[in-house]
């Protein structure tokens, strides 16, 4: 009985996905307008982009982070 439990618990949370998607879907016109009426217009950034540039700051504090473990390691040598 319990496995009963665990596949509706999976397709709620899998309905509830995909409910908040189709509402930001259909919302997103009215956004807009009410952002524009206000003038708090957002950047239009492509997913993409968003995951690019996400992708790129974490390459830059690895980097940091690995030249700082270098620089201790070599003074500790």
């Amino acid at each position: 009985m319990n496995k009963h439990f665990e596949d509706a618990w999976y397709y709620a949370r899998r309905a509830g996905t995909n409910l908040s998607r189709g509402l930001r879907e259909e919302l997103e016109p009215v956004e807009r307008r009410v952002r524009a009426a206000a003038g708090r217009e957002v950047e239009d950034q492509s997913r993409s982009r968003r995951w690019r540039s996400k992708l790129n700051e974490a390459e830059r504090t690895v980097e940091r982070r690995v030249r700082r473990a270098l620089r201790r390691v070599r003074r500790g040598a």
